[in-house]
């Protein structure tokens, strides 16, 4: 029997506890949704020094190309305090039109509307006429090491490639057909330190107080703005997430402090290009910003994390039009062609191939409570499916 039914798709996977790490059964589940369509399945597990072992799913419908990849994530965020949920975060119950549990939005939504649409064209019209593959991870909600970067490596040895590609992620703030992500800002993160000399507060000459030091160096990265924004994207914009001196007394003046902030970016600037302003803007901070009025420029050090996120904006008419048509078409709203929002997957498949994202609204992702309308899972198998048709039609002309 095909897996047409979106909604009982939706329920035997929010059934499977897959919180990052945990596969928890999901991708099984998956595997027995997709194999009776024909698709040959193939789960990965890697692996990297320090980090949890990740199983990954990659599974793929036809040999011939076009080929269209439909990428996701079966892992979802911790629940939180359990008894403050209405229902079991991991019963699937629906009630007053509502499937409820965790990753119903954030993302195992999405994914139960793929392999329905799939199943459904398949039912009408037989496979498509090239290849239709899904590239499923369980490290999207973890550190994203051992999740799709690596599936993306090993496919990629494997031989495969890929004409385009749809994240399902939920990408609607308020209603199904809202908006369509045809981008992404890039995302930067690092660490500054200050230096001082730790001394009693009640001799400050004594001492050098490092918290007047990160005070101004935070400034000087928040104000002025990066930039005014570009066509296509917002203005960049930085903000300091925490400051740290890890000092208990009230009394001592510590001897360090420390600031972590994160950038998000357009397509002004790249990585490296953004460390250079950020790191032109601290010298000049720290020159001007001495501890003291008579002493030394302020001594900071930063850190920056691993593997920036860098912009991206995809212009592949042929994967855009096909998924504005059947939006348009299965909910007669004309969706809006965004590059707002937080990171995805897709900053890694942007590599490989042109990638659009459109999944559920995404008002209750990773919290309490997360549902989302059955109503909604059945309009987005539709819109997915018409995608398909349409998609392999332009590929394909």
């Amino acid at each position: 029997m095909f897996p047409t039914d979106p909604i009982s798709n939706l329920a035997a996977l929010i059934r499977c506890p897959s919180v990052t790490p945990a596969e928890g059964g999901a991708l099984s589940t998956l595997e027995g949704m997709l194999a009776p369509l024909g698709f040959v399945v193939d789960r990965v597990v890697a692996k990297e020094a320090g980090t949890p072992d990740i199983e990954n799913l990659y599974a793929r419908l036809g040999t011939e190309g076009p080929h269209l990849m439909f990428a996701g994530h079966t892992d979802v965020v911790p629940v939180g305090d359990e008894a403050a949920w209405t229902h079991p975060p991991f019963a699937a119950v629906i009630a007053g039109g509502e499937m409820y549990g965790r990753g119903a939005v954030d993302m195992k939504g999405g994914i139960a509307c793929f392999v329905a649409a799939v199943a459904r064209h398949i039912e009408k019209h037989g496979r498509p006429k090239g290849s239709i593959s899904f590239l499923i991870t369980g490290d999207e909600e973890g550190p994203a090491i051992n999740g799709t970067v690596k599936l993306l490596e090993w496919a990629t040895k494997k031989g495969e490639r890929w004409d385009a590609c749809l994240v399902g992620e939920p990408t609607n703030p308020d209603n199904l057909g809202d908006m369509i992500k045809i981008g992404r800002r890039g995302s930067l993160s690092g660490r500054i330190t200050v230096h001082g000399v730790q001394g009693h507060a009640a001799y400050p000459h004594l001492a050098d107080n490092p918290v007047r030091g990160i005070l101004q160096l935070t400034q000087a990265l928040m104000d002025p703005p990066f930039d005014t924004g570009t066509e296509n994207f917002q203005p960049s914009n930085l903000e300091a997430t925490t400051i740290d001196v890890g000092n208990a007394a009230v009394n001592v003046i510590p001897a360090k402090a420390s600031a972590a902030f994160n950038i998000r970016f357009n397509d002004c600037w790249t990585a490296e290009s953004l460390k250079g302003e950020i790191i032109a803007r601290l010298d000049r901070a720290a020159k001007d910003g001495a501890l003291r009025p008579g002493r030394d420029p302020v001594r900071y050090d930063i850190v920056w994390n691993e593997r920036p996120s860098h912009v991206f904006l995809t212009r592949n008419n042929a994967l855009i039009d096909s998924l504005s048509g059947a939006v348009e078409a299965v909910t007669g709203r004309q969706p809006k062609l965004s590059t707002t929002g937080g990171t995805s997957d897709a900053r890694f498949i942007k590599d490989y191939c042109p990638v659009v994202e459109f999944g559920l609204v995404g008002q209750t992702m990773h919290m309490v409570d997360e549902r989302v309308a059955v109503a909604d899972l059945e309009t987005l198998t539709g819109i997915y499916e018409t995608f398909v048709a349409r998609w392999f039609g332009h590929a394909a002309a």
